[in-house]
């Protein structure tokens, strides 16, 4: 059995992990996030989606946990910005290039605040854990002086097939995750989930081996191989599931939630050092 009573951090994912079938945050996880506050551990929100609507999704408690958003491109401690990774408009091009070519692909990229949509927005399907703030729909990408920290493509079909083509086409730019069921996420390379955390660990002097952390999908991979404490969604991804440390229920179940609370009672019978 794990001893949970050394854990400083813990991270989750939020799509298929930590959000319920709605793409809700279950309401008992606000009060399990002041409590592990309260304990000394550090709450870390780490996804694909961007900075800005991930705090809106912690609003209530936004203040007392850190975030990393955009698969790593943007990092939050403390509620500072201490990493904003942009993406190379040149690498951009050649990847919107490759995308033409396939009529199953159809590219977004995002700034702070806009989701940039390169073909009709008809040919995007929102999957529960995509979203598509404050959309605008471009014939070709924005601007070389835009700040892009964030690309996805939606496939209609043949996922993995397309990831591959792109992975073989483009592997010196980018790390192409499969998300959900019709998405890849496109990750700049070196820059992923446990480059953010590894930040957030600095900032918090805390090692990789007092860490827990959830997920479910490829652009989990990293981070859960890096922590001492990885648990894979009873929903997740094969791979994902064979490289963590324990399975645990699904996001249905509200099974992360299950375990902050399992770390709180350790936390609470670990004999005091005074």
């Amino acid at each position: 059995m794990e001893d949970f009573s050394s854990i400083k951090l813990i991270a989750s994912d939020m799509d298929g992990t930590l959000l319920d079938e709605n793409s809700c945050v279950p309401p008992e996880t606000f009060d399990l996030i002041r409590e592990l506050d309260a304990a000394g551990i550090r709450f870390v929100a780490a996804s694909g989606r961007r900075y800005d609507t991930l705090r809106a999704f912690f609003e209530p408690v936004a203040d007392r946990m850190d975030f990393v958003a955009s698969n790593g491109a943007q990092v939050f401690v403390r509620g500072k910005l201490v990493d904003r990774e942009v993406f190379s408009h040149a690498a951009l091009r050649r990847l919107f290039d490759l995308v033409k070519m396939f009529d199953n692909l159809h590219m977004v990229v995002y700034d702070r605040t806009n989701s940039y949509l390169l073909d009709e927005p008809s040919r995007f399907d929102a999957e529960f854990d995509k979203d598509l703030p404050n959309p605008v729909m471009l014939h070709d990408l924005p601007s070389p002086d835009t700040s892009i920290v964030k690309a996805s493509i939606f496939c209609d079909d043949a996922q993995m097939d397309m990831a591959y083509i792109l992975t073989r086409e483009l592997e010196a730019d980018f790390v192409f995750a499969p998300s959900g069921v019709k998405w890849i996420d496109v990750m700049q390379r070196g820059v992923n989930k446990a480059t953010g955390i590894s930040q957030v660990l600095a900032a918090h002097g805390v090692s990789p081996s007092n860490v827990m952390a959830f997920g479910d999908s490829m652009n989990d991979y990293e981070i859960l191989r890096m922590v001492g404490h990885s648990c894979a969604m009873g929903n997740g991804r094969w791979a994902v599931k064979q490289i963590s440390s324990r399975i645990i229920g699904t996001n249905v179940e509200h099974a992360v939630q299950d375990e902050l609370r399992t770390v709180l009672d350790a936390r609470k019978k670990k004999p005091s050092l005074e």
